[in-house]
C-alpha cells in the first residue's frame, strides 16, 4: 500500500489539504463497499492489549480529528487499527473556523489546522455509530467530545456533561478534549481551578450514567504538549484524585520553533506530525514519572515510522494513535507501527 500511496500522495499535495482529506475519505468509503480494502490492506495485526478493562485487538489506534463525525468508521476500521477514536464532537452543531483551516507543511512532515471542532453535533454522530458494521461487531470505539465554540468557558462543564450522556451509550471509552488550541479559551481548562470543577462535574455525571446503563465506561484526558513540569503534575494528580481512567498525550502544539521559515509555518492553530514527537514524548515520560503504574497514557504526536510508535512506548505510554503520520506515509504505516509494537 505504500508504493499505491506514495504514487498518488503528490497528487493529493496539489489539492487544498480539507478538500484532499475529503477525498481520500470517500474514496475510503467506496473502496470498503465494494470489497477493495480487504485486498489492498494487508491483514491486521493482532496483539491484544487489555487496559481499561478494554481488550485492544492491537494497540494502534486512530487518533480524533480525522473523522470528526463517525461517517468513516468501518473504511478507517478495514486499515488495521486496534481501536478508532471519533470526534471531536460537541453538544450541538456548529460550523468551525473560516477556511482555508488546514495547511501542510510537507518540509518539516507536518499539518497546522485551526477547525475548531467543525461537526454535525453529538445526536448525528452518535445515529452514524450505531449504523456502522464495526461498533456493531463489538469494535472499540472512542467518543471525543467537546464544547461549542458559543458556550463561556465558565460555563463547558455544562457541555462536557451533555455529550457524555449523549455518547455513553455507544463509546466503548469516552475521552474529554480540554487541549484543542483551536476553541477560544479551551485550554484555560487545563488549570487547576477549571480542571477540578470540570473532573468534579463528569464524575458526578459518570455516577449517575453508571446506575442508569449498568455499566461504568472508562473516562480519558487529552492534554497539550505545552505544559510545563508544575502542570503536568497537577494534572496528573487530578487525574488520580478523581478517578479518570487513562490520558492522551498529546494533542498538537502552538509552539511555532521547528517549522520557522517553512511556508505557512506562521498560521495559527495547532502543529502536528514530525515537530511534535519530541515534544510528546517530553510529556509522556514527565506522566509516567508522576502517575508510575496508577492509570495508563495514550501516546500520540509525531509517529511517522515504527520506531516513532516504539519510543512513544519505551517514554511510557501503553497504546499509541496516529494521525498525521497517515497523511504523509499512508495507511501502511498502521500495520508497520502494530508490527514493531508486537516486535517490542
Amino acid at each position: 500500500m505504500i508504493d499505491r500511496y506514495s504514487l498518488l500522495r503528490p497528487w493529493l499535495f496539489c489539492l487544498d489539504p480539507e478538500k484532499a482529506h475529503d477525498l481520500t475519505l470517500s474514496n475510503l468509503d467506496r473502496a470498503q463497499r465494494w470489497g477493495l480494502l480487504n485486498q489492498l490492506i494487508t491483514k491486521p495485526i493482532a496483539d491484544p492489549q487489555k487496559l481499561c478493562g478494554i481488550t485492544f485487538p492491537n494497540p494502534v489506534g486512530l487518533a480524533a480529528g480525522l473523522d470528526k463525525d463517525g461517517k468513516h468508521i468501518d473504511a478507517l476500521a478495514a486499515l488495521g487499527f486496534g481501536f478508532l477514536e471519533i470526534g471531536t464532537v460537541t453538544p450541538r452543531p456548529q460550523a468551525g473556523n473560516p477556511k482555508p483551516r488546514m495547511f501542510r507543511l510537507p518540509e518539516a512532515q507536518a499539518i497546522i489546522n485551526r477547525m475548531g471542532f467543525n461537526n454535525d453535533g453529538v445526536e448525528a454522530c452518535v445515529t452514524r455509530v450505531r449504523h456502522s458494521r464495526f461498533w456493531q461487531d463489538g469494535g472499540v470505539l472512542g467518543l471525543n467530545i467537546g464544547k461549542n465554540a458559543t458556550t463561556p468557558i465558565e460555563n463547558a462543564a455544562n457541555d462536557y456533561v451533555q455529550a457524555m450522556e449523549a455518547v455513553y451509550d455507544v463509546a466503548t471509552y469516552i475521552t474529554v478534549n480540554i487541549s484543542s488550541p483551536n476553541t477560544q479559551n479551551l485550554r484555560a481548562l487545563q488549570g487547576e481551578e477549571m480542571l477540578r470543577a470540570l473532573l468534579g462535574s463528569l464524575d458526578d455525571a459518570r455516577k449517575r450514567l453508571s446506575d442508569r446503563h449498568g455499566v461504568r465506561k472508562p473516562l480519558f484526558l487529552k492534554i497539550a504538549p505545552d505544559l510545563d513540569q508544575g502542570d503536568i503534575h497537577l494534572i496528573a494528580d487530578l487525574l488520580m484524585e478523581f478517578g479518570i481512567d487513562a490520558v492522551i498525550a498529546t494533542n498538537t502544539t502552538i509552539a511555532r520553533d521547528a517549522v520557522q521559515g517553512i511556508q505557512h509555518g506562521e498560521e495559527m492553530g495547532g502543529l502536528s506530525g514530525a515537530p511534535v514527537r519530541i515534544a510528546s514524548n517530553v510529556v509522556i515520560k514527565a506522566l509516567k514519572a508522576r502517575l508510575a503504574n496508577h492509570l495508563p497514557i495514550i501516546g500520540v504526536g509525531g509517529i511517522l515510522s515504527g520506531a516513532d510508535a516504539r519510543e512513544k512506548i519505551m517514554a511510557g505510554a501503553s497504546l499509541v494513535q496516529l494521525y498525521s503520520g497517515l497523511i504523509y506515509r499512508g495507511p501502511d504505516l498502521v500495520n508497520e507501527c502494530a508490527r514493531a509494537l508486537r516486535q517490542s
